[in-house]
């Protein structure tokens, strides 16, 4: 990720407009800005909730709040916890996210 032209600025994410998202089960809700090519989102699942799909995109995801559990395309698992983070390129490795009690995330893609 190469970040240019984008001026100091700061976001109250509470003023942002919210997204909402079905999953395969339970709801993502969204607050999205975009700078440039790069989106970032402060994401809340409901507890429950399975994405509806195997994702591709790169991100850099830090667990604000509860516990999202992560499975590759191989079949490993991850589990992130508040103050943990993961990253993964674009293509690099097919993921898929769910919760059991719910999560919040601040997401760079």
């Amino acid at each position: 990720m190469k970040i240019n032209d984008i001026p100091f600025g700061t976001t109250d994410w509470s003023a942002v407009e919210q997204t909402e998202h079905a999953g395969e089960a339970g709801t993502a809700y969204w607050r999205t800005r975009r700078f440039g090519d790069i989106r970032v989102r402060m994401v809340e699942y409901t507890p429950g909730y399975v994405a509806d799909h195997w994702c591709e995109k790169g991100h850099i995801l830090l667990c604000l709040e509860g516990e999202l559990s992560t499975e590759l395309a191989d079949g490993r698992q991850f589990v992130l916890r508040p103050g943990m983070s993961y990253q993964v390129a674009d293509q690099a490795e097919t993921h898929r996210s769910s919760t059991g009690t719910g999560a919040r995330l601040f997401v760079v893609d």
